[in-house]
């Protein structure tokens, strides 16, 4: 830890001037972050590195949105504070991580619940409801909804999954009766995708749905017959809603309207275009010509000042964050925190997957954001403590030496 602060403070002094800070304010998030390893219960050793990449990919984020926007950089400086002291509030929790599978239908009462308060309070954005406003906090309910869903499925997957793996793909009674369950996850996305209109999200649950009861079962059919339906729904979504065919249409061709629709997306690639392999270098791009750029194109306006060369680097260090996640899952025993690591890792990396396609071009963009990088304090809180949690998954007793004992 002591070396990626060291990095980050580096990463901050390319900041613009009092765009960050004051000092004491720095000093106390190093602090915290400091303290995030250092109260590990005695007697284990955890996976240091995975706090480690999240400060740095968080500094990364700051300076870039402090480029950006110094109003929002000063914004986005409170919720990493919250997020760590967040981060040190629930380290004791999630050191008995796996009391969390004795709750799974409690994670999907709390999902419904705030799909619940989004339904009634809601505000509408851009043509998506995603937000609620509580007095100056506006909060996206949505990034806690991803974290319970995994909870959920990893935790009743363990219970279920060689009696699901085992049923008859024609047996339509057994798989109803060990499946149903399973659906309301699924039902979850499909709520996001019709009420929230939030396509980006609903893809992110149900790829991360996927993932996880295919490692768990083995079962292409109901991969396969689960992602048909999701398509039918998302058919229809596009034929009813214009604000998800104007995400199509600017897919598609964003210089057919380059004032209009197109706007924003025309702009984003010809700041990909102008960073070329190298990049203008830090603060001589012009990402300011990206409407909304902080939220929806940071990664454009990082490669458009540091290039491609840059932007790989980026990739490299959540690449790295994900290998982790994954591979704690694997060095535990027990079914259930392996699907829990499977979860987390998978709803991080397919999120990465989704906004850093969406911004090159591979398919349409949408309203998620690019984890501790992106401006966002709903996302910056929802991947600290996703990491944090992963953190104390990592545990595992402290090797003691022959000549110690």
């Amino acid at each position: 830890m002591a070396g990626a602060l060291a990095i980050s403070a580096l990463i901050l002094t390319f900041a613009p001037p009092h765009t960050i800070g004051p000092w004491w304010m720095l000093a106390l998030l190093g602090f915290l972050a400091m303290g995030w390893v250092l109260v590990q219960p005695p007697g284990s050793v955890r996976d240091d590195m995975l706090p480690a990449l999240a400060i740095v990919l968080a500094a990364l984020g700051l300076a870039i949105v402090a480029r950006l926007s110094p109003e929002l950089a000063q914004k986005q400086q409170a919720w990493l504070l919250v997020s760590l002291v967040l981060v040190l509030a629930f380290g004791p929790a999630f050191s008995n991580f796996r009391r969390f599978a004795a709750y799974k239908y409690l994670w999907v009462i709390g999902s419904l619940v705030l799909f619940g308060l989004l339904l009634a309070f809601g505000q509408e954005v851009n043509g998506a409801r995603l937000w609620i406003k509580l007095g100056p906090v506006e909060y996206e309910p949505i990034e806690l909804i991803k974290l319970f869903i995994v909870f959920f499925l990893a935790a009743y997957l363990a219970e279920m999954a060689d009696v699901i793996a085992e049923a008859r793909p024609w047996s339509l009674r057994a798989n109803l009766k060990y499946l149903g369950p399973l659906f309301i996850g699924w039902g979850a996305s499909m709520a996001i995708l019709v009420v929230q209109r939030d396509l980006g999200m609903a893809t992110l649950l149900l790829l991360t749905f996927a993932t996880l009861l295919f490692v768990a079962t083995r079962r292409v059919d109901i991969v396969v017959l689960g992602a048909a339906i999701f398509a039918g729904v998302a058919y229809w979504a596009v034929r009813h809603y214009p604000y998800v065919q104007t995400r199509i249409a600017v897919w598609r061709n964003p210089f057919s309207d380059p004032l209009g629709a197109g706007f924003q997306s025309s702009q984003s690639y010809y700041a990909l275009a102008a960073g070329g392999v190298f990049g203008t270098g830090y603060r001589l791009g012009h990402p300011g010509f990206i409407p909304d750029v902080a939220t929806d194109y940071v990664y454009a306006a990082f490669s458009e000042e540091f290039g491609v060369i840059g932007a790989l680097i980026v990739l490299v260090i959540f690449l790295g964050l994900v290998r982790r996640i994954l591979a704690t899952g694997l060095e535990q025993p027990d079914l259930y925190t392996k699907l829990l690591a499977a979860g987390l890792g998978a709803t991080l990396g397919f999120q990465i997957f989704i906004i850093v396609g969406g911004v090159i071009g591979l398919f349409p963009l949408t309203g998620i954001t690019l984890p501790f990088v992106s401006y966002g304090g709903s996302s910056l809180v929802a991947n600290f403590l996703l990491v944090a949690l992963v953190w104390a998954m990592s545990s595992r007793p402290r090797r003691t030496s022959p000549n110690t004992s």
